[in-house]
């Protein structure tokens, strides 16, 4: 079973902007001063720390002299990853607290010549950025939060040429996430799954709108594309109390697993599913 748009019918893109206005993805992994250079290298450095298998899906240094638009660039790490490698980025956002904190930070590392920072709503996409071919579109943990996002797949392959491609994380439906949530917040009740899973997928509760895919339904969201790969990774194995006071103790049935283990673990229930597409041929 996957999340379905009437789990989310009441929700608006006005509800998902105020959401990560409110608190911009990863804002809190550092606690220096914000827009400072310390304060963005903890940032990047935690983010990576706890998720390595982004540098390996992005594959940033593949982008050198390329084009990329990335879709909710959120504060920017990534983004500042493709720039460095030196590609061209037009990066789109639609909180513009998020925005405000990417553009301090590219002035930071010096990287604002090679980035274009744009507010944008994903479903309407076309109206903000002018169409054109993207060498990648790249969006991380971001269209399973809009209301429809079966609208920002549209958008999306307006910007995909016929060597163009797409790269996207969306959350894993058949993960140890959300069994996590079923159990600890929903007590079994199944039938409040799309609810629960919205509320707690997140670090700030409350998330409007989070829908979850499987394998096989990830596919079907993908209308004029076709996936070259798809793949799960990442459950977050720390303490929740340690890792909020920047400490990593992993919790203890995590920590009795081997290495190997927890990673096959990570391939077969991870909450990250990670997907390559290229464009459908007509």
């Amino acid at each position: 079973m996957n999340a379905t748009a009437n789990a989310f019918a009441d929700k608006t893109v006005d509800d998902v902007r105020s959401y990560w206005n409110n608190r911009p993805c990863n804002i809190r992994h550092s606690t220096k001063e914000v827009g400072s250079r310390e304060y963005f290298d903890e940032v990047e450095a935690r983010k990576y720390f706890v998720e390595p298998h982004i540098s390996q899906f992005a594959e940033f240094a593949r982008w050198k002299g390329k084009r990329v638009l990335e879709i909710g660039c959120g504060i920017g790490t990534d983004t500042m990853n493709f720039a460095r490698v030196g590609a061209t980025v037009t990066a789109v956002d639609l909180s513009d607290e998020s925005l405000q904190v990417a553009r301090r930070r590219a002035e930071v590392f010096g990287l604002q010549d090679r980035i274009t920072f744009i507010q944008a709503n994903a479903e309407r996409l076309s109206d903000f950025v002018p169409v054109e071919a993207y060498d990648l579109v790249y969006s991380f943990g971001v269209i399973h939060h809009t209301p429809h996002p079966e609208n920002a797949i549209r958008e999306i392959r307006k910007y995909m040429g016929s060597q163009s491609e797409f790269k996207m994380m969306v959350y894993n439906r058949y993960s140890w996430k959300v069994l996590w949530i079923l159990l600890k917040y929903g007590k079994g009740a199944f039938w409040r799954l799309d609810e629960l899973v919205a509320k707690y997928s997140e670090a700030q509760t409350g998330c409007p709108v989070t829908y979850s895919y499987s394998h096989n339904s990830v596919k079907e969201l993908l209308q004029g594309f076709t996936v070259t790969k798809a793949m799960a990774d990442h459950i977050f194995p720390y303490s929740i109390p340690e890792y909020k006071r920047y400490e990593y103790k992993k919790v203890w049935y995590f920590a009795m697993l081997p290495y190997g283990v927890f990673r096959m673990l990570e391939k077969m229930a991870g909450w990250h599913l990670c997907v390559d597409a290229a464009p459908s041929r007509l």
